[in-house]
């Protein structure tokens, strides 16, 4: 369901990051950009040599959806070392005591990973989050398949302002798209701007579909331009992007040279999305 706010004039990028850029999360380096799903093996190779040093794969819930991005980083680690690359892997079983083998079953799976760099809970939410991630800490402190960060996927706003504010979780993914602007109210404005945790958006091309029965004068975006409406607020220090071939992560590279969308662009993709999602 799309949500209708106002857009707010603050917080706004000037430029937008590079692949070849790199943030900190905890003692890794890390592009801004984080490659998960793909269809073809080959956009792995494509994203790397593109100055992507950044992976996501699960370790559960979409497994089958994830093969080509498996086989890929597997491909790429036959020619470049490990330490070149960070990889976070998402587990999505909420039960405790269950968050451990599929992080082991997925080593089994891609030959050459040997380590998880960042294990990251899947779906969390405030009633069950305080449960599950005293486990993941755990696991950072211990190394628990080489992990040396750990993270969140979350849908629940106020939980994921509080765990980043907290520092509870090293690197946190939110919602954040035409869509689904909601973070513009309930999340950017209330970030501590001394905080440590990471803030990476996904689903950033929600609200992308084809727009029927309107003025073909309109500006009409196309789906890089869902990822330059993410990264025009400072409140994400990158994205979760799924390029399904190699020419759309040229795309995306060359959608960044564009720069950050104007305010009236943003109101327009938001009032697009909000004409697609009621179609």
């Amino acid at each position: 369901m799309n949500e209708r706010i106002t857009v707010i004039h603050d917080s706004r990028r000037t430029t937008l990051p590079r692949p070849s850029d790199r943030i900190a999360l905890a003692d890794l380096s890390v592009s801004p950009f984080c490659i998960g799903m793909v269809e073809q093996p080959d956009t792995i190779d494509r994203a790397f040599d593109s100055g992507f040093n950044f992976f996501f794969v699960s370790t559960d819930l979409h497994w089958p959806r994830y093969d080509a991005a498996r086989a890929g980083i597997a491909r790429l680690l036959e020619r470049v070392p490990r330490d070149t690359i960070a990889v976070a892997a998402v587990c999505y079983v909420t039960q405790p005591e269950f968050c451990r083998d599929p992080f082991r079953e997925l080593l089994a799976a891609i030959p050459g990973l040997g380590t998880i760099d960042v294990l990251v809970a899947g779906g969390a939410y405030a009633t069950e989050l305080r449960h599950r991630l005293p486990v993941y800490v755990g696991h950072r402190e211990q190394g628990f398949a080489g992990a040396r960060a750990i993270g969140a996927s979350f849908h629940d706003r106020p939980a994921a302002v509080a765990a980043i504010n907290a520092g509870a979780v090293d690197v946190a993914f939110v919602r954040y798209n035409a869509a689904h602007p909601g973070a513009q109210r309930d999340v950017f404005p209330l970030l501590d701007p001394a905080r440590r945790t990471r803030v990476l958006g996904f689903t950033s091309t929600g609200g992308h579909r084809p727009v029927s029965g309107i003025d073909p004068e309109l500006w009409i975006p196309d789906i890089t331009d869902h990822y330059r409406f993410a990264l025009s607020r400072v409140g994400l220090d990158g994205l979760l992007c799924s390029p399904t071939e190699p020419k759309q992560v040229d795309e995306l590279v060359a959608a960044l040279d564009r720069g950050p969308l104007s305010l009236e662009e943003e109101e327009h993709m938001i009032e697009l999305a909000a004409m697609t999602t009621e179609a």
